[in-house]
């Protein structure tokens, strides 16, 4: 989430909304499960974090997938609660999900997501490790609080 300290630096800068990058607006450390976790774990840790997502990472910390909340809905709705304990989360995970990076603008994130209907991009290094993640609501904020300040 960003936080109003992070609006309040962008915004003082009086930036455009091409001149803002994803390593200004996401949040970080990311939070993630192994794929041998289970379901239950992963949406444990959503709830306690109150957040939409956990990426999903390997053996050396590189990004495999990402459970989100949908995930978790859709599981629900095929009456299937009993995977919550049973199945680890690489059974449900969307597999080498879309990712930014820190330099990649916003419009270019925010063009991403709307193009493969996500609401969290994981942020990962040249390693494909997780640096950060940006969630629509993050870009929804900025993009406010800039339609704000141009109102003024």
């Amino acid at each position: 989430m960003v936080t109003d300290n992070v609006i309040g630096g962008i915004m003082s800068s009086k930036p455009k909304i091409a001149d803002i990058k994803l390593s200004m607006i996401m949040s970080s450390p990311v939070l993630t499960v192994k794929k041998e976790d289970s379901v239950r774990e992963a949406a444990k840790i959503m709830y306690n974090n109150r957040i939409g997502s956990v990426v999903v990472v390997d053996e050396d910390g590189r990004v495999v997938g990402i459970v989100t909340e949908r995930d978790l809905i859709y599981l629900i709705a095929l009456g299937k609660k009993e995977l919550f304990t049973e199945y680890p989360v690489w059974q449900i995970m969307t597999e080498n999900p879309i990712t930014g990076r820190p330099d990649e603008s916003v419009i270019e994130a925010l063009t991403k997501m709307k193009e493969a209907k996500i609401r969290h991009l994981p942020v990962v290094d040249d390693e494909n490790r997780p640096i950060g993640m940006v969630s629509i609501r993050d870009i929804l904020e900025i993009i406010v609080s800039l339609t704000q300040s141009i109102s003024k």
